[in-house]
């Protein structure tokens, strides 16, 4: 299925990189509710994935999540409560986490965990012909898991590259790659896209 990678085809999606999921001094770590290690350690592979889509053409659209009282809906404040503060929209916890947009790159602000839901993600993907989508950054099992999901249900070749995402934890984030795998699309390492977008950069590099 590395067809899903070819690059008149693909696209590179990445997720939530902000400072309150990622950072030490973000809401996840100051909360405890997550090991942001295993957020950090995804920067490296992501940039490596950037490099590659960038040398290669394919389109790199990053996503980030933002809430505020217009945001908050009854059935969102019914599961988090009132007094939960992340990624308040225009804080510093919402901006990005050592990834940053360059120009050129879509940039999709969303306020669910799907990046579809709410969002022109979509639109921007089909004005761009992209009928296929390799999805990277954080929370595998939340925001990764659910933008997949829609991704496939919109009718996407999705791709979730394993060691460019983390989970709430290990368990968690092994078990939405094994399921996602199974039944929506293909897991593979950063190694394998890269080095596939590499080759495809070579003829245009002379």
């Amino acid at each position: 299925m590395n067809a899903w990678l070819n690059t008149t085809d693909a696209a590179l999606v990445i997720i939530d990189m902000q400072n309150d999921f990622c950072h030490e001094e973000g809401a996840s770590a100051k909360s405890g509710i997550a090991d942001i290690a295993a957020f950090q350690a995804c920067v490296p592979a992501i940039e490596t994935l950037i490099s590659s889509a960038r040398a290669a053409g394919v389109p790199v659209v990053f996503v980030y999540m933002t809430l505020d009282g217009t945001t908050k809906s009854e059935a969102w404040l019914n599961k988090f409560g009132t007094n939960t503060s992340i990624i308040e929209k225009g804080s510093w916890g919402a901006e990005f986490y050592k990834l940053f947009p360059q120009e050129g790159d879509a940039v999709v602000e969303k306020h669910r965990f799907s990046a579809f839901i709410g969002t022109d993600l979509d639109l921007i993907l089909r004005s761009m012909k992209r009928k296929s989508i390799v999805l990277t950054g954080v929370l595998t099992n939340v925001c990764v898991e659910s933008t997949a999901r829609d991704g496939f249900m919109l009718d996407y070749n999705v791709t979730m590259v394993a060691d460019a995402v983390a989970g709430s934890s290990p368990a968690a984030h092994q078990a939405t790659l094994d399921n996602f795998a199974a039944v929506f699309g293909q897991a593979l390492k950063t190694d394998e896209v890269s080095s596939f977008w590499r080759s495809a950069a070579l003829p245009l590099a002379r």
